[in-house]
């Protein structure tokens, strides 16, 4: 071996060796320390996060702010118009989500009474009496032991269920109207 040769694996050798040692977490110089020695943040805790700009919103979220039943009454009306189509809409929806708790016809005769305890009927005077803006507003936020459909049914969807509710209570409580119109269809 000529002396030079052994001078490069000896240099090599060096330069190997030296990037081994017992201090591999605290190197005798770094190129970037600051990447070498960052700080820990958890994610979502305070001082990890920057404040989201004042008035924005969080994507396919939209904010819902009428706080009580008697001013969702007052502000909210229903905008879908009462076809079939929205009404088909309504009760497919109605059997996926309420039936469980109220019942084919809305009484709170629901699969689940007995475990949990009974809802109120949707078929009664005080429900009756309610205006579209404040059903809508307790599908929203929940009442009692109801949770919030806000995050499983869109606004459409709501709405096209208050519509099969309405629907519900006149098959149950026609009007003199409906049965006239009635006269004929029905053998008595």
């Amino acid at each position: 071996m000529k002396p030079v040769h052994g001078v490069v694996v000896l240099a090599m050798s060096w330069v190997l060796l030296a990037g081994c040692s017992e201090k591999h977490s605290d190197p005798s110089w770094a190129y970037a320390p600051d990447m070498h020695y960052s700080v820990g943040l958890k994610a979502q805790k305070e001082g990890s996060m920057r404040p989201p700009v004042k008035g924005t919103i969080p994507r396919g979220f939209l904010p819902y702010e009428i706080t009580s039943i008697d001013e969702a009454g007052k502000i909210l009306k229903n905008p879908l118009p009462a076809s079939s189509e929205v009404m088909h809409n309504g009760k497919n929806l109605f059997n996926v989500y309420c039936i469980v708790c109220h019942g084919k016809y809305g009484e709170g005769d629901g699969s689940i009474i007995g475990k949990f305890p009974r809802p109120p009927s949707l078929q009664s005077d005080k429900i009756r009496d309610y205006k579209d803006g404040q059903i809508f507003h307790v599908i929203t936020l929940g009442q009692t032991l109801m949770p919030s459909y806000a995050d499983k049914l869109s606004e459409q969807e709501r709405w096209s269920i208050i519509h099969y509710l309405r629907v519900l209570y006149r098959a149950k409580h026609p009007t003199s109207e409906d049965m006239k119109k009635a006269e004929g269809f029905v053998e008595e």
